[in-house]
């Protein structure tokens, strides 16, 4: 897919590299891309960008940043490529379809979060994807982006190195920081891992360049590495297998792909042994110090392989028949490791069938406890999607045209569901398509994503110098979020989704399209751009609005939560707040409930937890408080019938049992009690 000659080495010298500060001059676009690149990286390093008080004020800076590339930077929109329209308009409609679904959701405050989530992408797509983007402009992007990601990783490892209490950033023996999550985590660092490469092993990058980026590739595996993700451990050869089809040059990759590899295998007995280590009782101080020389010492060899490669080319350029030669040998080399590869896969996995169905039955069996000599990633595939799988699916089976309503999973799953868990998403990118969209949703995003890609093979075969390479990479980063997304719940984490759909966005902006169609070219005739301009701001305006008050609802439920101790009266007029920013969310008056019966107010915190219910019927939390309550009030009759409501909408929850069993044996139930065991609970099974 790359240019003529793309698959072989350098042989008329070094070739131009990108000025920076020309190329902003150029494409002024491009410092819009980096300001949101600075968006991500504040993202990643917050949770991942998961919680809401993260990413709505993010996602509204973005906002702005598209309106003022729209009113500053004409674009004339058919000179924009027809595969680029179509995905823009596909993932406009799921937006729309989104946002429409809040009228059958049951729980539709969640939808409203998740149409809001959708926005957000749609955003970062356009925001990239629409304006032409010049290959060493977008080479600045990609590599910033890259860059940033790679400095968090060296962040959290010297962290962990100079804390007193390491194990704090890990669950389970597995590292969670900074996204709280073991496999988003992952998911971090494996995204930048593929850009990484690809622009370490590119001539028109400088040479200092091409180091710092192999150094930060061994940084991204390995750290990712600590968090023992099993779902990285499927999608990483996947990916791997997409980095030598997609990228131009697979000759040069080599060059940074096999120096990267072979630190990165130095280094991996020593990460994998991490997680046995602390579960076998020691020092995590110890244990996790042990690992962090050995990881950046194997950082700066890689880097430094690539740096005198980098040097020699600049130095001394291949000649066209050494180069030849070179690239009969690559791919000679290539043909057998690929071999290699697979007959040392099936000399350790055995019979590939039986591979496959243990792997099967223990993705149906659930979790299991690994041996003492059984590292996580060897266990097999034991968890609890397939359950969420079964309930997802049956959910799309039940509504298959229109779906249950975005985000809208949870209540569904503690009806239906088997294990213990409680998951607010189904943990697929799939599923949570069809389960929550229906058809309609997923042709709508399968068109964006499907049109997005074919623009981006477009601009792999584009004759500009290193825009092939770079849209790879972008595409690439992508495809990691895509395939290991396809069996987690990285949607939810816009610090995941947002870099993703604006690497994509970066790789279509590569497309050949007309040269008037670039930043700068004449705009279309003043009425119908007046027009275009009060209809973006129209639009701009409705985003903001949807996007703030379920943002300030929020914080405001945040803080009273927090600062209710000191002064309840204010706690409780913050939560009045809430519930008029956001009609949809009965969070405020749940928490306002939980307040009033810390008081001891118990007909006022009926009435809030009654108002609660108003919003969410399908409320199991909510049902069982008013349950309890009344208990107390005397009415066990009323107690009876809400407590048996509030088992029907989670059966499997023991608190919930407790509670019914004591009101039918004519008793009330313990407030204060049943409270403290649902916190239990709650902890327990997050913690």
């Amino acid at each position: 897919m790359g240019t003529p000659g793309g698959d072989r080495l350098d042989v008329a010298g070094p070739a131009p590299r990108p000025q920076p500060l020309r190329l902003l001059l150029g494409t002024p676009v491009t410092l819009i891309g980096l300001l949101a690149v600075v968006v991500f990286g504040l993202w990643a390093a917050t949770e991942a960008g998961y919680p809401m008080t993260t990413w709505a004020p993010g996602t509204l800076f973005l906002l702005a940043l598209l309106a003022l590339a729209g009113a500053a930077l004409p674009l004339q929109w058919k000179a924009v490529p027809l595969l680029v329209r179509v995905a823009v308009a596909c993932m406009a409609g799921f937006v729309a379809w989104s946002y429409l679904s809040i009228l059958w959701a049951s729980a539709q405050a969640d939808a409203w979060e998740g149409a809001n989530r959708t926005l957000l992408y749609l955003l970062v797509f356009a925001l990239f994807a629409l304006w032409r983007q010049r290959a060493g402009a977008a080479a600045v992007v990609l590599g910033a982006w890259t860059l940033v990601v790679s400095l968090l990783a060296l962040v959290v490892l010297v962290r962990i190195a100079n804390t007193g209490n390491p194990i704090s950033f890990f669950v389970a023996g597995r590292l969670a920081e900074p996204a709280g999550y073991p496999n988003a985590a992952a998911a971090t660092w494996l995204m930048a891992l593929w850009p990484a490469v690809v622009l370490a092993s590119r001539s028109e990058v400088a040479w200092w360049l091409r180091a710092l980026f192999a150094g930060g590739a061994v940084l991204l595996a390995d750290v990712a590495l600590l968090s023992q993700s099993r779902g990285a451990l499927f999608s990483v050869p996947i990916v791997v297998v997409l980095t030598f089809v997609l990228v131009p040059g697979r000759v040069r990759l080599l060059t940074a792909f096999v120096p990267v590899a072979g630190a990165v295998a130095v280094t991996v007995p020593l990460v994998l042994e991490v997680q046995d280590r602390l579960r076998q009782g020691e020092v995590a101080a110890d244990v996790v110090g042990s690992v962090v020389a050995p990881i950046l010492i194997a950082g700066i060899v890689a880097a430094v392989v690539v740096a005198a490669i980098g040097v020699g080319e600049t130095l001394r350029p291949l000649s066209r028949r050494s180069a030849e030669r070179a690239h009969r040998a690559g791919a000679v080399a290539g043909i057998v490791g690929a071999v290699a590869v697979v007959v040392a896969a099936l000399a350790v996995a055995g019979n590939p069938i039986d591979r496959v169905g243990d792997a099967w039955s223990s993705f149906k069996r659930g979790y299991a406890e690994p041996t003492a000599t059984q590292s996580r990633l060897t266990q097999g595939l034991g968890s609890n999607r397939y359950d969420f799988y079964r309930v997802g699916l049956g959910r799309f089976a039940d509504h298959p045209v229109a779906g249950v309503g975005a985000d809208n999973f949870a209540q569904d799953y503690l009806v239906h569901g088997r294990s213990q868990e409680t998951p607010r998403y189904p943990h697929s990118l799939e599923i949570r398509t069809l389960s929550q969209t229906g058809i309609v949703g997923a042709l709508l995003l399968l068109g964006a994503v499907g049109s997005a890609l074919l623009a981006a093979a477009r601009a792999l075969r584009s004759r500009e110098r290193l825009a092939g390479p770079v849209a790879a990479g972008a595409t690439l980063a992508f495809a990691y979020w895509l395939v290991h997304g396809s069996a987690d719940w990285f949607f939810e984490f816009a610090g995941l989704g947002a870099p993703a759909f604006a690497m994509l966005g970066l790789a279509c902006a590569l497309a050949p399209r007309p040269e008037k169609g670039g930043w700068g070219a004449g705009g279309p005739r003043t009425r119908l751009r007046t027009a275009g301009l009060i209809a973006g701001a129209v639009g701009t305006l409705l985003a903001a609005a949807a996007l703030a008050a379920p943002w300030l609802a929020e914080r405001n439920v945040r803080r009273a939560a927090q600062d209710w101790g000191d002064d309840a009266p204010a706690a409780l007029a913050r939560l009045d707040r809430a519930a008029a920013l956001n009609r949809l969310s009965d969070r405020p008056d749940l928490v306002a409930g939980a307040i009033l019966l810390q008081l001891g107010d118990l007909r006022t915190a009926r009435e809030r937890f009654a108002a609660a219910l108003e919003r969410n019927p399908r409320s199991a939390y909510a049902t069982l408080q008013l349950g309890a309550i009344d208990s107390n009030l005397g009415s066990l009759a009323q107690a009876r019938r809400l407590l048996e409501r509030a088992r029907a909408l989670h059966p499997r929850d023991p608190v919930t049992a407790a509670a019914l069993a004591r009101v039918r044996a004519g008793r009330p139930v313990d407030i204060a009690d049943l409270n403290r065991q649902v916190l239990d609970r709650a902890r327990r099974i997050t913690g």
